[in-house]
């Protein structure tokens, strides 16, 4: 039995929102620039090192499978200095109008063998981890 295979030429991560707008509005003021392919109320697309970022509103016929969830997502931003990015957060949440539990961040910040991280959420729930690696300079 021969397995076939395809040829993958690209990889990226979307995000399914019922309030696409409210979602680009947040990682706009996040990331800090314009998503760089943007249809209202449908489509966003931010490219970042090492990662292409979608965000789109599921077609009517689907949108009840994602208006249930709410949260199923995690990722994780490798950031130079964690504090910085946890004002970042506390930022985004304040000009995007938003005061829901999760932004900014709460708890403590996670001290690992990897690393230092904490824990925030975007608007629709999705967990972000804002990760800091050890220095090596010093």
């Amino acid at each position: 039995m021969t397995n076939k295979s395809f040829e993958c030429t690209d990889a990226f991560v979307t995000l399914a929102s019922v309030n696409v707008e409210r979602l680009v509005k947040f990682y706009t003021e996040l990331f800090g620039k314009s998503p760089h392919n943007y249809i209202p109320n449908s489509y966003a697309e931010f490219n970042l090192p090492g990662l292409r970022l979608g965000i789109f509103q599921p077609r009517a016929t689907h949108r009840q499978e994602f208006e249930a969830k709410g949260g199923s997502m995690s990722l994780c931003l490798e950031v130079r200095e964690l504090e910085d990015a946890i004002r970042a957060i506390a930022q985004a949440s304040a000009n995007a109008h938003l005061t829901a539990i999760g932004y900014p961040p709460g708890g403590e910040i996670i001290a690992a063998s990897h690393g230092r991280e904490i824990y925030a959420y975007d608007p629709d729930g999705n967990r972000l981890i804002l990760h800091q690696s050890p220095r090596t300079d010093g």
